[in-house]
């Protein structure tokens, strides 16, 4: 399986952190973010790795090359404007292949093993779900019995994914979102979904940043 880590969006939240530095390069634990993800995919024996950027993101190139130092083959897709979440792996697809994928967050720190997620026959998409964190208490989907819906009680998408090219298959070029093609794979009873119990936190303000950082500090 390929993997394409998600390193294109500006980091307004994160600012001033991120007025010189794009967020994946940000720090915690002794290291990038990206380079915990680029790590735990190498572990898990996912290495054909895809990356997007826009934002500084000549900066990501030049501090991971071509991912040799992690045991990775780092190929990017460059983004003259961020596309979002769904358009960005819409203009991926070419270098993902015609097999399932799996799509993290660079914003993400989890400790999940990549090599358990699968995506099974005939779905189009497998959602990592978590508990509803402070800043998102609604939450996003529902999971009954490993299928995603949009039903209650919702638990929070984690930022990590194992998508089929179908899923984009009516699409076209530009920035557009992913929900609104996990929310029509849904209706179509394509979506399957675990919950993930271990530690997962969303890096998207510096208040979270902060947090995170003391969490990898006082866990090495």
């Amino acid at each position: 399986m390929r993997a394409m880590i998600l390193a294109a969006g500006r980091g307004k939240r994160l600012r001033p952190l991120t007025d010189h530095t794009p967020k994946p390069l940000l720090c915690v634990g002794g290291k990038p973010l990206i380079v915990h993800q680029i790590e735990r995919l190498v572990t898990a024996g996912i290495s054909e790795l895809v990356i997007n950027h826009a934002y500084l993101g000549q900066q990501i190139v030049d501090a991971l090359g071509d991912g040799q130092p992690w045991g990775a083959r780092i190929r990017y897709s460059a983004e003259q404007t961020a596309l979002e979440t769904g358009g960005g792996i819409y203009r991926a697809l070419p270098l993902l292949g015609n097999a399932p994928f799996l799509v993290v967050n660079a914003d993400i720190w989890c400790d999940i093993d990549y090599a358990t997620l699968t995506l099974p026959a005939g779905d189009w998409a497998h959602l990592v779900l978590v508990a509803n964190p402070d800043h998102n208490p609604a939450g996003d989907f529902a999971l009954h019995d490993g299928r995603v819906t949009e039903d209650s009680p919702r638990l929070t998408f984690s930022g990590i994914g194992v998508y089929h090219p179908q899923l984009f298959a009516n699409c076209s070029p530009g920035a557009f979102p992913l929900a609104p093609l996990l929310r029509r794979a849904i209706q179509q009873q394509r979506v399957s979904g675990c919950h993930y119990r271990g530690q997962w936190m969303d890096i998207g303000t510096v208040e979270r940043f902060v947090t995170a950082a003391k969490y990898l500090l006082f866990s090495a």
